[in-house]
């Protein structure tokens, strides 16, 4: 992961709040650019670069509008993926990436005889804390707070782990690069948690779904609320993609790491979709 590219979305996410503060007055280029202290090329450059796509059309993406008609059609892109034994499109990280649930014993133990290797990476939303065992990625969360507090979060979970400090940038070159490697998730939750989250791992990169959808995915047409409380409980940032989670109005909803960061990567993967196209 290019340290410039880090830096670009710090730029960025300053761009993407003021648009958000000022979605229904459509900030001009010029706007956008004198808020983040930048001259029109170069905001456009850096976020072009970035983004793959220009602010305007990031801005157009950020629509409620654009939520809604994505919302209606999510019933469909399930229903055809279920149809043809697909969990979706295969594009970015789609059907690369596979969960398997710790077994009771093992969470129950709390990581005796655990080994966890972790460390900080830059990727391109920012600095992440991972975590990871010879079975997978079992954490990934990004850092906007002192990094020691997220590697405790880390240690929480695993009580009796061995945990071991590692260089987990070529992880995150693995996560976010697309490169078509085979990523496996260890998790670690109730069996209704577990669905939820390979549901999410299952849906379609730039997907949109409601918390409602993502429900009568799983059986429980009902279980919208705790739904919600499954995806808030997520700590594998971006491979279970709690970002394609939004409310039924088509408002971004909350994120666990912020709902700029949470728009910023709905962006991030609708480009790369509209580029595969």
């Amino acid at each position: 992961m290019n340290i410039s590219q880090q830096r670009h979305y710090e730029t960025v996410e300053k761009a993407i709040v003021y648009i958000r503060q000022h979605l229904q007055h459509q900030p001009s280029l010029s706007e956008i650019a004198e808020h983040v202290h930048l001259s029109e090329f170069h905001l456009q450059r850096i976020f072009t670069e970035w983004a793959g796509i220009s602010p305007k059309r990031f801005m157009q993406s950020m629509t409620k509008q654009r939520a809604l008609q994505v919302l209606k059609t999510s019933d469909t892109l399930l229903e055809v993926a279920d149809n043809v034994g697909l969990s979706g499109t295969g594009r970015l990280h789609d059907l690369l990436v596979s969960c398997e649930a710790m077994t009771p014993g093992e969470a129950k133990n709390l990581g005796a005889e655990l080994v966890i290797k972790y460390g900080c990476a830059t990727t391109p939303f920012g600095t992440a804390v991972i975590g990871w065992t010879e079975r997978g990625i079992c954490f990934l969360q990004f850092v906007d707070q002192d990094v020691s507090q997220t590697v405790a979060i880390l240690q929480q979970q695993w009580p009796l782990a061995s945990f071991h400090q590692s260089d987990a940038q070529p992880i995150s070159e693995s996560v976010f690069s697309g490169s078509g490697n085979k990523i496996h998730l260890i998790v670690k939750g109730t069996n209704f948690q577990v669905k939820v989250w390979e549901a999410l791992v299952n849906s379609q990169s730039g997907q949109l779904l409601s918390y409602a959808q993502v429900a009568q995915k799983i059986g429980s047409p009902k279980a919208s609320r705790a739904v919600g409380s499954a995806v808030a409980s997520n700590t594998i940032g971006f491979l279970i993609p709690c970002h394609r989670v939004i409310r039924g109005d088509g408002d971004v909803g909350q994120f666990r790491w912020g709902s700029d960061r949470k728009v910023a990567i709905q962006g991030w993967e609708a480009a790369r979709m509209d580029a595969n196209n």
